[in-house]
């Protein structure tokens, strides 16, 4: 039998802070209910639940971020367009790290407010589903 992915992790300075922000980006996901474990300011681990059942946590270290991301999320916007959905986010506190859009093609790079960087793509359509 094959592993399955259970959750995402992004180290934090302040996992709560960074929940709610990304709970904010993330509008399909939403924050734990009290069984589930719920956010707390000052916790070591903060997170959401997304609309599969995964988490997205984040969790307490005492290092800043130093380097590039060696992995990151990569959002695709559902009722709205690319560039709608990058200053959307610009407008919570992200900010653009690298321009990547040439017309209809092409991504953002933005990174959080604890410097994390993602991607965003174009507009979901279904036929996208594998790509």
């Amino acid at each position: 039998m094959a592993s399955r992915a259970s959750n995402s992790c992004i180290d934090a300075h302040d996992p709560y802070a960074q929940t709610m922000w990304w709970a904010q980006v993330l509008e399909d996901h939403r924050l734990p209910t009290a069984e589930e474990g719920e956010n707390e300011p000052g916790e070591e681990e903060c997170g959401l639940v997304g609309p599969d059942d995964r988490y997205l946590l984040f969790l307490k270290v005492p290092e800043p971020k130093t380097v590039k991301n060696r992995m990151h999320l990569c959002l695709r916007p559902t009722d709205r367009t690319r560039d709608e959905e990058v200053d959307r986010i610009l407008g919570l506190g992200a900010t653009m790290v690298d321009d990547r859009r040439e017309g209809d093609t092409g991504w953002a790079v933005l990174a959080d407010p604890e410097g994390n960087e993602f991607c965003v793509l174009r507009r979901y359509q279904p036929s996208d589903a594998t790509t």
